[in-house]
């Protein structure tokens, strides 16, 4: 993994250190490949790379078994082969489904992440979990194939919008929940945004996934686990919402929020830390209440799709204070429907 400022100029030159091929797809979206696709190409053309680009559209909508399919058939159509390998280049969708396809294509084809997205660069891109939606819940479907090389470019967050951008700390502040209650002393006064700072701040959480990951690389033991703080809850408001309603961040800011009221009830979770939880959502101008609108029973029976379901136990990640999580099997559906209701 490679995290720096003006990396995508050389990225050629860093894949061919990497992977052994001529041959690769790479994978992007509608809002990314305009922006970001002809450096890639032109610098895999230049170190003796032959790249097919494969664009599909921006969004959740696009993590779909069909998808995935269409992309292969177009690798198919290119000629690759299992000596080849796929670039994803974009957050987390293209991140997901490109990693998907490198697992399934020919059984298995090395994966590079190119990851344009604060959230991507400081979590997803992160452990090797690839997968795509069905029309019931997030990631059902799915690989465990980690990258070969990840590229993160701090200087193509500058193409990010405000909301698309602040949705990373979503993520960035689960790990300080979670793993890191120094870091989150530190984001309460986080204002810098330059490439020297990004880095160290990616970096940082990097580690954090990274170090969990390791305990657990394939979440049998529970360990893994820990980094769905939030989650459960946050990919059952995406499903409600057609994932249209909220990016995945701001999903998961909600998600957390709802995590803490169960944390109060089930973990001691002390009342004000939960409020400097929220308050430091609300830094980042991420969302800490649903719309009265939306539709608070949807969320409720997206649940029980939930990979974190086992037997029909519910195994739900609290944090009795910031800095520590663990896993409980104590939490009911009515704690979860409880807190649901009060966001």
């Amino acid at each position: 993994m490679l995290v720096g400022a003006d990396l995508l100029d050389d990225f050629g030159k860093y894949a061919r250190q990497h992977v052994d091929a001529r041959g690769c797809a790479v994978i992007s979206d509608s809002n990314v490949a305009p922006l970001h696709a002809k450096r890639v190409l032109r610098s895999l053309r230049s170190n003796g790379f032959l790249p097919t680009l494969i664009t599909v559209p921006a969004g959740e909508k696009s993590k779909t078994l069909r998808q995935a399919g269409a992309i292969c058939e177009r690798m198919i159509a290119a000629e690759l082969d299992r000596h080849s390998f796929v670039i994803g280049v974009g957050g987390g969708v293209v991140g997901d489904i490109s990693g998907f396809v490198a697992a399934i294509y020919q059984r298995g084809i090395p994966h590079v992440q190119i990851p344009t997205t604060l959230l991507a660069m400081a979590d997803s891109s992160i452990g090797g979990k690839t997968g795509v939606d069905t029309r019931t819940a997030k990631n059902l479907i799915g690989a465990f194939h980690h990258p070969s090389l990840v590229i993160d470019d701090v200087e193509v967050l500058k193409t990010l919008g405000p909301r698309e951008f602040n949705q990373g700390f979503a993520e960035v502040i689960k790990h300080a929940v979670i793993a890191d209650a120094q870091m989150f002393e530190q984001l309460q006064c986080w204002t810098a945004t330059d490439a020297r700072a990004l880095q160290s701040l990616i970096l940082r959480n990097i580690r954090i996934k990274s170090t969990i990951v390791a305990k657990d690389e394939r979440d049998h033991t529970g360990e893994r686990a820990l980094l769905n703080f939030g989650h459960t809850i946050g990919h059952a408001i995406e499903q409600a919402g057609g994932y249209r309603r909220f990016l995945h961040g701001e999903a998961l800011s909600l998600g957390m929020i709802a995590a803490c009221a169960i944390s109060i009830a089930r973990a001691g979770l002390p009342p004000q830390q939960r409020d400097a939880i929220v308050g430091l959502l609300r830094r980042f101008n991420l969302p800490t209440r649903l719309p009265k609108n939306f539709p608070r029973r949807k969320i409720f029976g997206a649940l029980k799709y939930d990979k974190k379901f086992e037997g029909g136990k519910i195994r739900f990640v609290v944090t009795p204070k910031i800095g520590v999580a663990s896993l409980t099997s104590d939490v009911t559906l009515a704690d979860i429907q409880k807190a649901i209701e009060e966001l």
